[in-house]
Formats: C-alpha cells, sequence, structure tokens
C-alpha cells in the first residue's frame, strides 16, 4: 500500500430516488422506487473519490442515512488526517460506536461509514493515478456478470430482456408460491441452457419448509440458493440445511461482522458467499474478507442493489480479489445505475471489461438527475 498522508476538505451525500412503473418484489416485501445515496468526498489537494451507501430499506432510509453523513459523520472528520483509506475507516467507526448503540442504529451508521469508505478509496487510488481495481491487486479486469432482481411476474420477459443486453446468466426471486416458482425456474432455465441460474429466496423460509422446497428446486441445475432461512438463525440449522440439500447455499449481504464471515469461510455450509461493500465493511474490511472466501474454497459473488457508484465499486473489488464469481447487475430500469455504472453498461457475452482510468474511473454529473433528488 502506497502511503500517503491525507485529509478530507469536504464529505457531502447526495440522496435520490427514481420511481418503477413495475414494483421488485421481494418475499419480505415491494420497492416501488430505486433509492441512492451517493458519498462525495475532497481532500485538501483537490482530489476528489465518489462512494454510494445501502439505503434500500425502509423505505424512508435514504434520507435518513443521507443526513447522517452531512450532520453527523462529516463533523467526525474535521482535522483528521490518514495515511491510507483503512485509517478514516476505523476512526469513524470508533468515534460513533456509543452513538450507534446509543440510537440503537449500528445498520444505519455502518452503512453510512461504508459508503464512505468507498468514496474514499476511490480519492487514494485518484491519488496514486492508477485504477482502483489495480490499486486492490487485481491482474485482470475482464469479470463475470450475472442478470439478478427477476420479478415472480413477468420473468420470462425480464430474463429475455437481460439477455438480449448481454447477460448470460440470470437470477430469480422465489419464495412465493411453489408451483409458480417452479414454471418461473424451467422457463429461465430454457432460455438460459447451459448457462448460470441461481434463485434467491430473501429469507423466505423456515428451515424445515426450505428442507421441503429444495427439491423441487433441484432440478433446475441452480448454481446456488440464495438466502432460503432467515440470516440470522443458527449455524446449526444452517448446518441442517446443507446437509439436507444438494442446492449449493449462498448467503452474506446479511453479514456484518468479521466473525459472522470467519465462521462462514471455516466451515463448508455456504458455497457462494456475499459482501456487501456498500452495506458494511467497504473496501477496508471486505477487501480482506473476500480474499479469506477466495482461500478457502468458495466462491466470492459481491452483492449490490442500488445506484451505478456502489456496483462499480462493487465490480472493481471482484476484479481487484480475482477468483470465479459473478458481479450481480439488477435488471430493472434504473437510470441512478445506468448514468454511473461506466463499462458495467457495455455487457458482451456475459462479461465486462473494466478501465484503466485512475479510480473508479467516472466522473458523475449529478445535475442530470437533479429530478430525482429527496435530499
Amino acid at each position: 500500500m502506497i502511503s500517503q498522508t491525507f485529509a478530507l476538505r469536504k464529505l457531502e451525500a447526495f440522496c435520490y430516488r427514481y420511481p418503477l412503473s413495475t414494483p421488485v418484489v421481494t418475499s419480505f416485501g415491494r420497492m416501488l422506487n430505486r433509492p441512492a445515496v451517493f458519498v462525495r468526498v475532497e481532500d485538501h489537494d483537490g482530489h476528489i473519490g465518489w462512494g454510494e451507501v445501502w439505503a434500500n430499506f425502509p423505505s424512508t432510509g435514504a434520507e435518513h442515512r443521507a443526513r447522517l453523513v452531512n450532520e453527523v459523520l462529516a463533523p467526525a472528520l474535521t482535522g483528521f488526517a490518514a495515511s491510507e483509506p483503512a485509517d478514516i475507516f476505523e476512526h469513524l467507526t470508533q468515534v460513533t460506536s456509543v452513538l450507534a448503540l446509543q440510537s440503537g442504529e449500528p445498520g444505519p451508521f455502518a452503512q453510512a461509514i461504508a459508503g464512505i469508505d468507498l468514496a474514499v478509496w476511490d480519492l487514494f487510488a485518484r491519488r496514486c493515478g492508477t485504477a482502483l481495481w489495480k490499486l486492490l491487486g487485481g491482474a485482470r479486469s475482464r469479470i463475470k456478470v450475472y442478470g439478478s432482481g427477476i420479478n415472480p411476474m413477468g420473468s420470462r420477459q425480464m430474463a429475455e430482456a437481460a439477455l438480449s443486453r448481454g447477460h448470460r446468466a440470470l437470477k430469480l426471486k422465489v419464495g412465493f408460491d411453489l408451483k409458480n416458482d417452479c414454471a418461473n425456474l424451467g422457463s429461465l432455465r430454457q432460455l438460459v441452457g447451459d448457462g448460470m441460474l441461481a434463485a434467491d429466496a430473501n429469507q423466505a423460509w423456515s428451515t424445515q419448509q426450505a428442507l421441503e422446497v429444495a427439491p423441487h428446486l433441484s432440478r433446475f441445475g441452480l448454481a446456488w440458493l440464495e438466502e432460503p432461512i432467515r440470516a440470522d438463525r443458527s449455524w446449526q440449522e444452517w448446518q441442517t440445511l446443507h446437509m439436507g440439500t444438494e442446492i449449493p447455499l449462498a448467503a452474506g449481504e446479511n453479514i456484518a461482522s468479521r466473525a459472522g464471515f470467519q465462521q462462514v469461510v471455516s466451515d463448508d455450509v455456504l458455497r457462494v458467499v456475499q459482501p456487501d461493500i456498500a452495506k458494511w465493511g467497504g473496501f477496508s474490511v471486505c477487501s480482506g474478507i473476500a480474499r479469506d472466501i477466495l482461500k478457502s474454497g468458495k466462491i466470492f459473488c459481491p452483492h449490490f442493489l442500488g445506484g451505478g457508484i456502489g456496483l462499480l465499486a462493487s465490480a472493481h473489488l471482484l476484479a481487484g480479489v480475482g477468483g470465479d464469481g459473478w458481479l450481480e447487475v439488477d435488471s430493472n430500469d434504473n437510470p441512478l445505475r445506468d448514468l454511473f455504472c461506466g463499462p458495467i453498461l457495455n455487457i458482451a457475452d456475459g462479461m465486462v471489461t473494466l478501465d484503466n482510468d485512475p479510480g473508479l474511473g467516472i466522473e458523475p454529473d449529478l445535475a442530470s438527475i437533479e429530478q430525482y433528488r429527496t435530499a
């Protein structure tokens, strides 16, 4: 790591919402719009970096997280100098730990800090004059992607549209009516052929229900079944499910501790592990976790559903650490994603190629989405 002492002069968050004509449906609720909280940092030398805070739920959560950044976390960085991005991550985590506990909001604080961390790493890579994926140790810029967020209604049409954009791998939302889930999976398997097909239950079932459903899903050759049970169920229940199904299991977006991921990599329960760098840990923590995932023989697939900056950051992490995983790309309409994800729009035969420009390689034009700004 190149050591360059720097201090932030300005930290600011911007909140947006894009209304959806067709809601995104999960087993636990509907999303009527796509929010995005973008973070901009600037140091005293004039270098700029961009990040994004996870803000999908609750429905009013995005504006709250933007205010946490602007009113609580920005003042906490006044006068703080860092030699590397992780210094800022650890500083913010430490100075707000009591407040996060007192307010009962460790999640929103962790998410806001993660988004700041992404921006600081972008800035740091620009200071170094190198692409972020290279700074993270990447040797190749080309990564695999898959079309995500495919609804239980109209799934075939969404899948066809994703394939027409260059996707060769898909993931379907399940956890609803079993007959309909199976019909949708059969239709998508027909469309994608031998390509990768996965299913996401979004924590829909109890362990017993998952054990009963899994045999019906196994005939579709799923690459993984994501969060079939609640992420906070006992590890013994996850082990029981692992032993009771032949479908590889996936989780990680709702794990928010080093200890939680250490348990995952030390056991064979999960085949696919999916940390979300905008939700917890940022690059500072999750880059090391991603390498641990690969060392354990598992597949690292970064989780992300939001705007384009967080998606692009997730792509840089995947290219930076390597492995044979896929980048999650939401299939739903969203200009807050498309205008700011750079080369991720250019999917060819199921893959994208990152640029060599410094940092994340984009200069967001926020004026282009001013009509969607809420805070």
